[in-house]
């Protein structure tokens, strides 16, 4: 087994095992939330979120990772809930994918590690971010443009 689906195996198997996790995110789809080489996201298991039912109690605004159909793993937040599933977008991105389904889950983001300290994802500043960033999810691509325009005109001065 390649050591990237040995990593991937081994998640699973400590969420599965009610274990809390630690990973550093790779590439830029969650971007500001997390920078790669940089942050870190504390990946809780799925037991502490199971209803009575079975079903899970994840709500818009929450971080999960999932894995898709092609068996990569992915930590996105949902921007839609519905009846045939969870609707994810990364913080970096304005393209909705799903229907995800329960048993795609494999874990909820419960904070993050930025410069060694740690953040809850039920601090009040962190929830109105999520709000106001998910409000702002349709012109997210005008948003990005724009801050990359004012980016490279400042590095163009120096």
């Amino acid at each position: 087994m390649p050591d990237m689906e040995k990593q991937k195996a081994d998640i699973e198997q400590l969420l599965a095992e009610g274990q809390v996790i630690q990973l550093k995110p790779r590439g830029t789809s969650m971007y500001p939330m997390f920078v790669e080489g940089r942050d870190e996201a504390v990946i809780a298991p799925l037991k502490k979120i199971i209803q009575a039912d079975g079903s899970l109690r994840l709500r818009r605004g929450d971080v999960v990772l999932y894995r898709r159909e092609d068996g990569i793993l992915v930590l996105h937040r949902i921007c839609r809930c519905a009846r045939e599933g969870y609707y994810l977008v990364g913080d970096h991105q304005s393209v909705e994918e799903g229907p995800i389904r329960d048993d795609q889950i494999r874990g909820i983001l419960t904070g993050f590690i930025r410069r060694g300290n740690y953040c809850s994802v039920r601090h009040p500043v962190y929830l109105l971010a999520v709000r106001i960033w998910l409000i702002l999810l349709p012109v997210r691509p005008k948003i990005t443009r724009a801050l990359y325009r004012i980016k490279r005109s400042i590095s163009e001065e120096k």
